[in-house]
């Protein structure tokens, strides 16, 4: 029998990929930077989100974080920067952009577990899954503007789709933390859960997925992303366009120094 994509995917430094029992959980596995992502773990979700597309022991894909985060956006600090192996920020907006697609294409439910901080392309990533499931220690924030960046990862399509054009307008233009209960309000997310039942509460969820109709599954949700989704291609595409152009800027430059420096930034719109 020939070796499945999943089973011949390649061991990524910090993602855990593991398949039991028709479900693909997908775990980064960087708690020391609440998850951050460089390009070998961005490219090892897209990856094996692809893989599961075809692999009929697939039924579920689990998404979530180790330790106390869920996914703190795009990494930037030295470690990560170094970690990408040359490529230019632009081409990192297109693997993340081909992330997103797989799991929107993908035919099987994918549910995030956003167990504490989502922020940057980690928000595009939790709400572009199925079900979004949320600890009451979650929150959410699109922290682009702070470093002279737009959102991107779909999130100007993902969100507005979600919440509508004047909170997405709040969340990208004064970013803060939205706390999970209030993101529930809004209907951003599935659920949220009390902390210490969050997981048990996951299971029960994936539980019912993989006992319900496969093939209804796949075209439900087809058939949702195409009447809601409209715009993700083209969304995509403009924040391409758009943060490849921000990502040469002065104030990415400055943006990113005062991050580091944990001081204020000053833009000059330069």
């Amino acid at each position: 029998m020939a070796q499945s994509t999943i089973d011949a995917l390649a061991p990524v430094a910090g993602l855990d990929v593991t398949l039991s029992d028709g479900v693909l959980s997908v775990t980064i596995d960087r708690p020391d930077s609440l998850n951050s992502l460089t390009v070998p773990v961005i490219t090892g979700i897209a990856d094996a989100l692809e893989g599961a597309a075809t692999d009929p022991r697939v039924k579920v894909v689990r998404l979530g974080g180790t330790g106390r985060g869920f996914c703190s956006g795009a990494g930037i600090s030295a470690d990560d920067v170094s970690g990408n192996g040359g490529i230019r920020p632009d081409e990192i907006v297109l693997e993340i952009n081909r992330l997103i697609r797989a799991i929107a294409a993908l035919p099987h439910p994918v549910v995030a577990v956003v167990q504490g901080p989502a922020a940057g392309v980690g928000v595009s990533i939790a709400l572009a899954s199925d079900v979004v499931l949320a600890s009451d220690r979650a929150f959410f924030m699109l922290a682009f503007t702070k470093i002279g960046l737009m959102p991107d990862g779909g999130a100007s399509a993902l969100i507005a789709a979600a919440i509508g054009r004047i909170r997405a307008m709040q969340m990208a233009l004064l970013p803060e933390r939205l706390p999970a209960a209030e993101a529930l309000s809004w209907g951003l997310v599935t659920a949220v859960y009390p902390a210490d039942d969050l997981e048990a509460e996951v299971d029960k969820v994936i539980e019912r997925l993989l006992a319900g109709p496969a093939v209804a599954f796949a075209k439900t949700k087809q058939a949702i992303n195409a009447a809601t989704l409209t715009e993700l291609d083209s969304a995509l595409q403009r924040e391409y366009e758009g943060q490849s152009l921000l990502l040469a800027s002065h104030d990415f430059v400055e943006g990113t120094t005062a991050f580091q420096q944990r001081r204020t930034p000053n833009f000059t719109d330069a």
